[in-house]
């Protein structure tokens, strides 16, 4: 009898390509608003933008079954 061979699960590559996961397992993401009109925003408020955030609960869930961890 042959033996079926199962399909390869596929990563999805724009969550890669947007999302850190880090060594403990944390799930980080890039801030928004640092795309254009930063001349309107204080020096403040874009350098508190350029930090990774962390991202939580059944949304961090998710982002890891796309990239199968």
């Amino acid at each position: 009898m042959k033996k079926l061979k199962k399909t390869k699960q596929k990563t999805r590559k724009i969550v890669m390509k947007r999302f850190k996961i880090t060594g403990t397992g944390k799930v980080l993401r890039r801030s928004p608003y640092m795309r254009h009109l930063r001349r309107k925003k204080s020096k403040k408020l874009i350098r508190r933008y350029r930090h990774y955030q962390i991202v939580s609960g059944k949304i961090a869930k998710k982002i890891k079954q796309m990239l199968h961890l």
